[in-house]
């Protein structure tokens, strides 16, 4: 892979949120799936999560034999999820926090507390038995990225970067956090609240590889419709790592 190129790996469960609203059959994760994949997307993300309020291990099972892009299971520290995964084996895990109450992943795994790492640690021995690569979501904080270093990935966490868009001293932790990551030999992943407003400046950190984008382009495909959204989001990305690619020149 060539600094010139970002892929994109769009997460599906917001169309599996829909479909739980009326505990129906539609709309399909399956589906977007493949719409995705026609549209441009480079992977699919799932979440799994404890409660299972969106995918369940049946839309995962069902992605991983019948869509041919790279498959990316998201998951917290549960030994039930392992066992399930362990027996799918989708291309990456990010193992990611995780709390009953929250609405989404509220942040990065802490990796400077020891049980967490610990955990990490366990969850990444066991995947890799089975071929799977592991990584996880991190907050752009450089003494936790290096406590990564042995993982195959890393996620950095862009929550406050969206949420403060204009503030140089975020972007430069998620830039000097990939540039660290990508130093230590680890692949380099960037996701959370992006959307085709902020996505520019993160597509143009070139140590990052690979971005995980879900609910702003479910969110954009209620207007324009899901095809349309993702191949949106992919242009955009590359229109943005190519211009700096050329402006580095």
């Amino acid at each position: 892979m060539t600094l010139s190129e970002i892929r994109l790996s769009v997460n599906v469960d917001h169309i599996a949120t829909l479909r739980e609203a009326r505990k129906t059959y539609e709309p399909s994760p399956l589906q977007a799936a493949f719409v995705a994949r026609t549209a441009g997307a480079d992977g699919i993300t799932v979440h799994i999560r404890k409660d299972r309020r969106h995918i369940k291990e049946k839309d995962a099972v069902l992605i991983r034999e019948l869509v041919p892009v790279p498959l990316t299971v998201e998951m917290g520290f549960f030994e039930d999820i392992l066992n399930f995964v362990l027996e799918l084996k989708p291309d990456k895990v990010t193992l990611v926090p995780e709390r009953p109450e929250e609405v989404t992943t509220e942040g990065g795994i802490d990796l400077t507390k020891d049980e967490n790492l610990r955990n990490v640690k366990i969850f990444y021995e066991k995947l890799k038995d089975v071929g799977v690569k592991v990584g996880a979501f991190v907050d752009p904080v450089q003494d936790i990225v290096k406590l990564a270093k042995g993982l195959d990935f890393v996620e950095i966490n862009t929550t406050r970067y969206a949420m403060f868009p204009d503030d140089k001293r975020i972007l430069e932790a998620v830039e000097s956090s990939a540039k660290l990551a990508s130093d230590l030999g680890l692949y380099v992943m960037a996701g959370h609240a992006l959307n085709l407003n902020n996505v520019g400046r993160i597509a143009q950190i070139l140590e990052i590889s690979e971005l995980s984008i879900g609910h702003s382009i479910v969110s954009r495909a209620v207007f324009v419709g899901f095809e349309r959204a993702v191949s949106e989001m992919k242009e955009t990305m590359i229109k943005y790592r190519l211009l700096r690619i050329l402006t580095r020149q």
